[in-house]
This record gives C-alpha cells, sequence and structure tokens, in this order.
C-alpha cells in the first residue's frame, strides 16, 4: 500500500482546551498510522453555530502520511474523542472536550451518510482553514480544485479571524 497525506483538524471548547488538544495529539500519534507529522499552531476561536453560552474553542490542524484508508481514520477519530470524554447528546455544536474531524485523506473522494471527503466545512471555516494555510497554503485539496490559500482568501464566513494561541505545543 503507498502512503498518501491526511488532514486532521483538532479542537476543544471544554475543560483544559489545550490539554485535550495535546490529549487528540499525542492519541493520534500513539494509534493511527501517521508518519512526517507536521503541527499547526494553536488558534483561538469564537464559537461558530453553537448553542449559547459555548466557550471559544481552541483549534489547530495535524497533517501527515498514512496508509489507513478514511473509514479507519473516521473510527479512530471517533474513538479518540470518546476516550476524551465527549459525549453526544444529539445537540447540534454542543460544547466538547475534543473534536477531530476528517479533512483531507489522499485522494480518496467520499459522500455517504458517514462520512464525507473532502470535510464539507473546509470551504468555510477559518478556525481550520488557518492552520492547515500553515503548513500547506499550496495543497490543492482533492475534489474541490482549489488550494487551501485560495479557500482562505475567498471564505466569506462571518466568523472573526482565529487569535494565534500558541506556536509549538
Amino acid at each position: 500500500m503507498s502512503k498518501h497525506h491526511v488532514a486532521i483538524a483538532l479542537g476543544s471548547n471544554l475543560g483544559d482546551r489545550l490539554e485535550h488538544l495535546r490529549f487528540g495529539r499525542q492519541e493520534l500519534l500513539a494509534r493511527g498510522d501517521l508518519h512526517r507529522v507536521r503541527s499547526s499552531p494553536v488558534y483561538e476561536t469564537a464559537p461558530v453555530d453553537c448553542p449559547p453560552g459555548s466557550g471559544s474553542f481552541l483549534n489547530a490542524v495535524l497533517l501527515g502520511e498514512t496508509i489507513f484508508d478514511p473509514e479507519e481514520w473516521l473510527d479512530l477519530l471517533l474513538a479518540i474523542e470518546e476516550d476524551a470524554g465527549r459525549i453526544r447528546t444529539g445537540a447540534f455544536n454542543a460544547p466538547r472536550p475534543l473534536d477531530l474531524d476528517l479533512l483531507s485523506c489522499g485522494d480518496f473522494l467520499r459522500d455517504t451518510p458517514r462520512l464525507v471527503i473532502p470535510h464539507p466545512g473546509l470551504r468555510s471555516r477559518k478556525f481550520v482553514l488557518q492552520p492547515l494555510s500553515d503548513l500547506t497554503a499550496d495543497f490543492l485539496v482533492p475534489g474541490l480544485a482549489c488550494t487551501v490559500s485560495q479557500m482562505l482568501g475567498a471564505c466569506s464566513s462571518a466568523e472573526p479571524d482565529p487569535c494565534l494561541y500558541l506556536q509549538d505545543w
């Protein structure tokens, strides 16, 4: 099997947010097939489309190489979220200790009830595009026909720009 890129977004707005991101990264490195990993800086962002009173998020992106397919990553991401204490209540965008999203995985494209790749919110989320751009601004996202920097420049989201929180974590 050949290696391909994988991009994973990490977010937290509940509890010790930075520690939750560190836990997520540590578990991804320990349990996932992830090589040549680069971590973006951590950004703090206002909650987007969350219930009133939701806390600010810390967000980051990991980029690496893998042989895992998207479904293997999805299963692992959900297991790590659960291990971090995430409870899925069914409430839309409820506060959570750890949120892991598969942004892209090689040239794989998926559009199923369980998984959409590239991530359906990728084009409209500054809190993901900014850290991803820090790692790979010129990356042409499979299935979207534009680079990360082009998406960030065209992002018309009303959300505030992410604020740099921590360079190295």
